[in-house]
């Protein structure tokens, strides 16, 4: 090669790499691209990075908690593991609700009517505040007795409480934080989701340690402190979103004339949304009932359980910034009258999410131990987490298929079709196999984990041979 040839090649990897950091400021900040037309390598990438950016956070966000509680002992642990685990049934209505919000949203835009799209993300508003009341206010009373429900001992039920009633009774600004993101998320408007995330989830990370520790001015609040510090940071996030939306976006504004109650429109969202829910239902009682048999085998076994489960949802949520990535593109190209560039969009996005989590599981199955040790030296809690993070990473490969498919589905308006799967694979396959495995196969915790593995594998099976059969695209919202 002679030198002419080498400054060609060196110009070309130049400009590549000038154009590659010009697309990921450009994702950042916010694009203006068009993500119906186009290179759909670019569509995804541009949408993809600040959802998986704001996954990131997210996922920092459902880690420190534990970060910092760990140091408080195996019941404090034990306390956020049981508190998560009813708070699951929150957020999936807040996933349920979100999710027809941004297949909606993203239809709308891809016909280019913003209006409609800015009227249906009102309607999931008044959607979430009416949830909110109707499960905030019980679980605010009554939080000593749902723990006792699920199995806490008297001295985790003492301690513990506070966190349960913060986190659950206040639960009305998780469902409004998912809701607003997924209106902009519907529109396109991914940089700001991210931003709106990152400011809340700052917050959080700033008075975690204040207020269970008692830093400076801060009381000492113990686990207390981990739910009144998330529950802060939350609340502001949420009153920015709402600025946000009214000041308005390239894609998307709320008008003070569109802040009204259209029945019509709410009853269309409601119908896609209660399969919706149904389906998030589905997939987060079943963690309830794992968690349950899991309690049978102790405090440490639950705290074992909740660390490796908090570290997987670390690495879990950048994949869910790509599988949102992917119901977005579905949403608009489906409007757009692009079925064919829909579909081909959610095999390359799950083909990419298949390399991130391979990668991450061989980490995972191989130094299980080290990663654990970060968030406890507890010997009798150590053991138990690499356990159920080796295990559990055996079924990231089909996992990050699954993730994927399920929100083409609900992208699509197909709500239907992923609830069938979860209902199948989580009620009637996971829970029966985790509680044979675990007690009269005498695997105990273990057997849990396997289930999760297995149950995720065959659950991405067959939703790619739903997907292939083509019906989501036909979908009407």
């Amino acid at each position: 090669m002679d030198a002419i040839e080498v400054n060609v090649v060196a110009s070309e990897q130049q400009r590549a790499q000038q154009s590659l950091w010009a697309s990921l400021w450009e994702a950042i900040r916010g694009s203006h691209q068009d993500y119906t037309s186009g290179s759909l390598n670019r569509a995804i990438f541009l949408l993809a990075v600040p959802m998986v950016l704001e996954m990131v956070l997210e996922s920092l966000f459902a880690v420190v908690d534990v970060f910092w509680v760990g140091r408080l002992g195996a019941n404090a642990v034990a306390t956020v593991g049981l508190t998560e685990s009813m708070l699951s049934l929150v957020f999936s209505v807040a996933m349920g609700l979100s999710l027809s919000t941004t297949a909606m949203v993203a239809r709308r835009i891809g016909e280019k009517d913003p209006e409609d799209a800015a009227v249906s993300g009102v309607q999931a508003v008044f959607l979430g505040l009416i949830v909110s009341l109707m499960v905030g206010l019980p679980c605010l009373i009554w939080a000593p007795n749902l723990l006792r429900l699920m199995g806490a001992s008297p001295e985790i039920v003492a301690t513990g409480s506070g966190y349960t009633r913060i986190c659950l009774g206040g639960s009305g600004v998780v469902l409004l934080l998912f809701l607003n993101n997924a209106i902009f998320r519907g529109a396109g408007d991914a940089a700001i989701a991210m931003r709106l995330l990152w400011v809340s989830n700052i917050i959080n990370l700033v008075l975690d340690p204040c207020l269970i520790f008692g830093w400076g001015p801060f009381p000492r609040l113990g686990v207390t402190g981990a739910a009144l510090a998330t529950f802060t940071g939350r609340s502001i996030g949420v009153i920015y979103q709402f600025y946000r939306l009214l000041r308005g976006t390239e894609r998307i504004r709320v008008f003070r004339s569109q802040i009204r109650l259209q029945v019509k429109v709410l009853l269309r969202l409601l119908r896609v949304s209660l399969t919706g829910i149904l389906q998030f239902a589905i997939a987060h009682t079943s963690w309830i009932g794992l968690v349950r048999i899991v309690s049978l085998f102790g405090a440490a076994s639950v705290a074992g359980y909740t660390i490796a489960i908090r570290i997987v949802v670390f690495v879990i949520l950048p994949s869910w910034g790509l599988s949102n990535a992917a119901a977005t593109l579905v949403g608009q190209n489906l409007g757009a009258g692009h079925p064919e560039r829909a579909e081909k969009a959610v095999w390359r996005t799950g083909l990419y999410n298949v390399i991130f989590l391979g990668i991450i599981g061989i980490i995972f199955i191989c130094f299980p131990e080290p990663i654990v040790r970060l968030f406890t030296h507890d010997p009798n809690v150590v053991p138990l987490g690499a356990a159920c993070l080796r295990i559990v990473s055996y079924g990231n490969l089909g996992y990050a298929y699954f993730m994927v498919m399920i929100q083409a589905f609900n992208g699509a308006g197909d709500t239907i079709t992923p609830t069938i799967v979860n209902f199948f694979g989580f009620w009637l396959f996971e829970i029966p196999l985790a509680y044979w495995l675990a007690i009269p196969m005498g695997l105990h915790s273990s057997g849990v984990f396997f289930s999760i593995a297995a149950a995720e594998s065959a659950m991405a099976a067959a939703s790619a041979i739903l997907f292939r059969q083509g019906k989501w695209k036909k979908q009407k919202i």
